[in-house]
C-alpha cells in the first residue's frame, strides 16, 4: 500500500512539475512585456512634456492618430480585419474609459512632476480589482481591500490635497485617469479572455480615441514648430509599443500575477525627469510611492500564495 501511494505521490508530483513548466514560460513572457510596456509608458510621458504648452486634445490626437498606423499595418500583415463575434459592445466600453484616461493623463503630465502622474495613473491595479467583481466576477479579500484603501493613503501623500482647488485639480484628474485605466485593464483582460486579438483592440481603441479627440483638439488647435511635432510623434511611437506590449502581456498572464511588475514605469518616469527635466519629488511624493509600490508588492505576494 506504501508502495503504492508513493508512486501516486511521484505521479501527482510529475503532473505538477508538468503543469508548472507549461505555466513559466507564458508567464515570463507576461512580465517581459509588463516591463517592456512600462519602458515605452515613461518615454511617452518624457516626449509628452518635452514637447512643450500644446492644448492637451491636441496632444492625444497625434499620441492616438500614430497608434492608429501602426495597429493598421499588423492587421493587414494578418489580413484578418474581423472583430470578434460579441465583442463589439466590450470594445467600445474599453475604447471610450481609455480615451477617458489618456486625456487625464496627459493633463496630469503636464501639470504635475512626470512622475507624480506616473504614480497616479498606476492606480489603476488597485481600481482594477474593484472593476473585476463587477466585470469579470472576481471576489476580492478582505486583505484586498484593505490594500485598495492603503493605496488611496498613498495617492493623498503624492497628490497633497489642498483647500486651493486650482492645485489638487492635476492631481485629482490624475487619479481619474488612475481609474478609467484600471476599468480599461479590465475590459483588455476580458477581450483576451474571448480570444479577441492584441492588434485589433489596439487598432479599434486608437481609431475611437482619435475620432473622439479630433473636434476638441481642432477648436483648441495652436501652430507647432518642427521639434514640437518630432516629439508628439515620438510620444505616439513609444505610446503604440506600450499599448501592444501591454495588451501582449495580460494575454499571457493574469494582471493579479504581473501587475506588480508595471510599477518599473515610476522608476523609469523619475530617472527621466531628474535627468532631462530637473525634476526631484519630494519627501511626501516619496512617502506616498512607498505606500502605493508597497500595497502593489504585497498584492503581488499574496496572489502567489494563493497560487500555490
Amino acid at each position: 500500500m506504501e508502495d503504492l501511494q508513493n508512486k501516486e505521490n511521484l505521479t501527482n508530483g510529475d503532473t505538477m512539475s508538468s503543469l508548472n513548466e507549461k505555466k513559466h514560460p507564458k508567464k515570463l513572457s507576461g512580465i517581459f512585456y509588463i516591463l517592456l510596456s512600462a519602458f515605452f509608458f515613461s518615454l511617452m510621458s518624457l516626449f509628452v512634456r518635452l514637447s512643450g504648452d500644446l492644448p492637451t486634445f491636441q496632444k492625444c490626437f497625434f499620441r492616438n492618430s500614430v497608434a492608429v498606423v501602426a495597429a493598421f499595418a499588423v492587421l493587414c500583415k494578418s489580413k484578418d480585419f474581423k472583430i470578434k463575434k460579441g465583442n463589439l459592445p466590450t470594445l467600445l466600453a474599453r475604447s471610450a474609459v481609455g480615451t477617458i484616461g489618456i486625456i487625464c493623463n496627459f493633463y496630469a503630465i503636464d501639470h504635475m512632476n512626470i512622475s507624480d502622474a506616473s504614480i497616479l495613473n498606476k492606480l489603476a491595479p488597485f481600481f482594477t480589482i474593484i472593476f473585476s467583481i463587477l466585470i469579470l466576477n472576481e471576489k476580492a479579500s478582505l486583505i484586498e481591500w484593505i490594500l485598495v484603501f492603503t493605496a488611496f493613503v498613498g495617492a493623498i501623500f503624492v497628490a497633497k490635497p489642498t483647500f486651493d482647488f486650482s492645485q489638487s485639480l492635476p492631481a485629482l484628474i490624475g487619479i481619474l485617469g488612475g481609474l478609467t485605466a484600471g476599468l480599461a485593464y479590465a475590459f483588455v483582460r476580458l477581450l483576451g479572455n474571448k480570444g479577441e486579438r492584441g492588434a485589433m483592440i489596439v487598432f479599434f481603441f486608437s481609431v475611437f480615441s482619435s475620432l473622439a479627440v479630433l473636434p476638441m483638439a481642432l477648436v483648441s488647435w495652436q501652430p507647432m514648430q518642427a521639434w514640437q511635432v518630432i516629439f508628439l510623434l515620438l510620444a505616439g511611437c513609444a505610446a503604440s509599443g506600450a499599448q501592444f506590449s501591454l495588451t501582449a502581456a495580460y494575454k499571457y498572464a493574469p494582471a493579479k500575477e504581473i501587475s506588480v511588475y508595471d510599477y518599473s514605469q515610476v522608476l523609469f518616469t523619475a530617472l527621466w525627469g531628474v535627468l532631462f527635466l530637473s525634476e526631484f519629488p519630494d519627501y511626501l511624493s516619496l512617502i506616498g510611492y512607498a505606500i502605493i509600490i508597497g500595497s502593489a508588492v504585497v498584492k503581488y505576494i499574496i496572489a502567489k500564495k494563493k497560487q500555490r
